[in-house]
């Protein structure tokens, strides 16, 4: 398996002390089972139950004692009632036993000890049978399709991966990241996909894999259905998503097909709790709190661009362009950078957005709004200079905020541009390779904003990008060592850290070369950390750990 992000998450439950269990949902075939499966390596002991089991199933739905039932898991598993805070019980296809999912709530009141993870499809649920789940007893996560940083490290491309956390990235990197990106955007995040092509490397092998994916929807369709109309109408539903995702849509003919508006909409909402699709429901503020309007026409997102990609047959057209902006009219990368922008995003609060402002006088349509610190930052998704910034500069003339976000297929730049309005404004080109990292290129940007402009602004004038060294000052001796330091040294202690999560998760710092200086470095040359793998810097799991002087330096200090 290779990395996927949300097991930082997961770790960070593991240690909660009001640690409640824990339901991760997604569509099925994101790598839900998968996951949990490589996250139980931190435990002394692992039960996974799979309720489609008959075993299983029979008794969740005989017992109803939390206590009886979870003596009878362990014998039945082989497992040691005294390792009972060591253990990690995950119950996968929970759906199957609705009663199971009402034990939940007794493993948190009764048996807190024990960790607890449940996984399942949701769209038996959703398609019939009355289920809930026990409110204020439980937490969630969401687990979405592979994100470009993952794919990266799923291919072996550690590297890459150390250019693209690097905020803002090294320049000498571009053509490399761009290249890799448009693989990605070929193949999109499904696990399956991604597993298969970093072990042979051939796309023309994939075929397969897409059909089948897509045949397992399909399939849950079938199986779930109330009755055969409904089985027609999800069918249609899922089919017609691939066509239409990306784009904004009616209920009503949806797909030019007889069914009712009403039929439609239940459909596609049924299929939204599933995660299989998004109804992305327009907002027409530019303050918060971000309110949809549901009385405008939603725009429709699959799950994953991949499988729309393939089910629309746009493979030969990504192949073949040098900008991902003139595949399917654009509508094929302003999906993708959606995606990516909750790739990482784990809580059903998080969720896509965009704005419109449907006017007798104006039509404007954003490609997204991005919320952070109190603010709405406005994006689109457009192709070189030349691409209209209409929309986003009336945004920007109603709005506050003097800077936006650009994505095209150009290097990261910066311009200074002036609204309808007159509004000096200042928009950051970021390639698409780093719609994953909008949230930290939106940090440094609010910190990096040009503060005196020239007088005379040009539409699109462009500036090139240029790093700044800010109050630089390098520990020259132990004795020039700061709180900081030490806390570096104190969060390394117990185990070794890699740099994202000294910066990061110890200094809350942004991952990028000027912090990697000023703070590990130092550390680095006194001889207070050294590598875990000193034959092999290079090597992707290379860490951090503490050196006999760092130990006796902190021993010293305590």
């Amino acid at each position: 398996m290779f990395y996927r992000k949300i097991l930082r998450e997961l770790e960070n439950w593991k240690i909660d002390e009001f640690r409640k269990p824990l339901v991760i949902r997604g569509a099925r075939q994101v790598g839900k089972t998968t996951v949990v499966n490589e996250f139980s390596k931190h435990y002394k002991q692992y039960i996974y139950l799979n309720l489609e089991k008959d075993k299983y199933k029979t008794l969740f739905q005989t017992l109803d004692d939390i206590q009886e039932l979870t003596q009878r898991i362990f014998f039945m598993e082989g497992k040691k009632w005294e390792h009972l805070s060591q253990t990690l019980l995950f119950i996968d296809e929970i759906q199957e036993v609705p009663k199971a999912i009402n034990f939940l709530r007794y493993f948190h009141e009764d048996l807190p000890q024990i960790h607890v993870i449940a996984a399942g499809s949701m769209l038996e649920t959703l398609l019939g049978k009355n289920i809930s789940f026990p409110v204020g007893r439980v937490e969630y996560k969401i687990l979405r399709p592979v994100s470009f940083e993952e794919f990266l490290g799923a291919i072996g491309e550690e590297l890459a991966v150390e250019q693209l956390q690097i905020v803002p990235f090294n320049s000498f990197a571009f053509n490399k990241l761009l290249s890799l990106f448009h693989t990605y955007a070929l193949l999109g995040g499904m696990p399956a996909i991604i597993n298969h092509y970093a072990k042979r490397k051939d796309i023309t092998s994939l075929k397969p894999i897409y059909e089948s994916l897509i045949n397992s929807y399909l399939e849950d369709a079938e199986k779930y259905a109330k009755n055969e109309n409904q089985l027609q109408i999800i069918r249609l539903v899922i089919n017609e998503s691939l066509l239409f995702s990306g784009k904004r849509i009616t209920f009503q003919s949806f797909g030019n097909k007889k069914y009712s508006s009403k039929e439609i909409g239940e459909v596609l909402r049924s299929l939204q709790k599933t995660h299989l699709i998004n109804l992305i429901y327009p907002t027409t503020k530019i303050s918060l709190p971000l309110l949809q309007d549901y009385n405008k026409s939603p725009r429709l997102q699959f799950l994953d661009t991949g499988l729309i990609n393939f089910g629309v047959g746009l493979h030969k057209d990504i192949l073949g362009t040098k900008d991902l902006n003139s595949v399917y009219q654009g509508t094929m990368i302003e999906h993708l950078v959606g995606q990516e922008l909750i790739a990482h995003k784990s809580t059903p609060l998080e969720k896509l957005n965009f704005w419109v402002r449907e006017k007798n006088s104006s039509q404007a349509e954003l490609d997204y709004v991005y919320p952070i610190d109190g603010k709405i930052v406005p994006i689109e998704v457009k192709s070189g200079s030349s691409g209209t910034l209409k929309s986003l500069l009336l945004y920007l003339d109603e709005s506050n905020l003097n800077y936006a976000i650009r994505f095209f297929a150009g290097e990261m730049s910066i311009n200074e541009i002036k609204t309808p309005k007159g509004k000096t404004v200042h928009l950051l080109n970021l390639p698409y390779f780093l719609a994953g990292q909008t949230e930290q290129y939106i940090k440094w940007f609010q910190q990096n904003i040009p503060e005196e402009l020239p007088n005379n602004i040009i539409s699109e004038n462009r500036i090139p990008y240029l790093k700044t060294k800010k109050n630089e000052v390098i520990a020259a001796s132990l004795e020039e060592l700061t709180n900081k330091h030490i806390s570096i040294l104190r969060y390394c202690e117990q185990r070794p850290k890699k740099g994202k999560e000294i910066l990061e998760d110890c200094l809350k710092l942004h991952y990028q070369s000027r912090n990697k200086r000023v703070f590990i470095n130092p550390l680095f040359e006194f001889e207070l950390l050294e590598w875990t793998n000193k034959e092999n810097p290079k090597d992707k799991k290379q860490a951090y750990q503490l050196t006999k002087k760092g130990r006796a330096l902190i021993e010293s200090i305590t």
